[in-house]
């Protein structure tokens, strides 16, 4: 005799259909996730670890002293953003995630990333009272290239856990620059000028979130500051996932 299945096994049942075609992946050693691993495998979950400790009040960099109030960086220059804070340091087992995320296919940590970001800092994301979540874009001839922008995929993420609108199809970047790593800071600088491009008329909400998968000097998130800025934004923060170690 048949058994004739209830309402909740076939839902169970189609949930199941796109994990058999797309399996999820450990974000950071890549490995298949069994159905009690909602994020990270056991492994790993028990190795990754959140930044701790005295950060930047500015960046969230971690300080090496418990009296400092900012890093080398922050203290030399002034940024167009309030603040803003990443969970993961930028080097070993988050590194390689990150790498994996950005060039090898696994747009699909970004809801493991999105949820870290919100453990980690949902007191300070629930007081800046966000209106819209706007990632870092890239060029048309990069995103051809990946087949996706890592930091829209994560913004959308956000953007859906927070309940606000993702803006990023507002934001243009019409020049395709040079990688940020291995330029001085005037080089980064000169190397972003006018690289992004609101159209006119374009206002965006008084309190913004600016999203990218990399936190290193700032240069990337002062630029798409000052230009969300120009269009309407008052307040605004930002989130990574990594944040580079004393970046200069």
């Amino acid at each position: 005799m048949k058994k004739i299945l209830s309402k909740e096994d076939i839902q169970h049942r189609c949930r199941q259909i796109p994990e058999l075609l797309y399996p999820r992946h450990c974000p950071f050693c890549d490995g298949l996730l069994k159905d009690d691993e909602p994020y990270l495998c056991r492994s790993c979950a028990k190795k990754i670890k959140f930044i701790s400790g005295p950060v930047c009040m500015k960046c969230g960099r971690p300080l090496d002293s418990d009296t400092a109030e900012y890093c080398d960086s922050c203290r030399r220059k002034e940024h167009r953003y309030i603040q803003g804070f990443a969970p993961f340091i930028y080097r070993g087992m988050a590194q390689a995630s990150i790498m994996k995320f950005k060039y090898g296919e696994r747009a699909e940590y970004a809801r493991f990333y999105a949820e870290a970001i919100l453990r980690y800092g949902r007191r300070k994301i629930r007081d800046w009272d966000i209106g819209a979540v706007i990632p870092v874009p890239v060029h048309p001839l990069r995103y051809c290239a990946r087949g996706y922008n890592q930091a829209q995929v994560l913004a959308e993420e956000l953007a859906g856990k927070l309940g606000v609108p993702e803006l990023g199809y507002l934001v243009r970047r019409v020049r395709n620059t040079k990688p940020q790593k291995g330029l001085t800071p005037s080089g980064r600088r000169k190397n972003l000028h006018g690289a992004f491009r609101v159209d006119e008329g374009v206002t965006f909400p008084e309190n913004v979130l600016l999203v990218d998968d990399i936190y290193t000097t700032g240069t990337t998130i002062d630029e798409l500051a000052s230009v969300v800025a120009d269009h309407g934004a008052k307040n605004i923060w930002f989130v990574c996932v990594t944040i580079a170690p004393g970046m200069t």
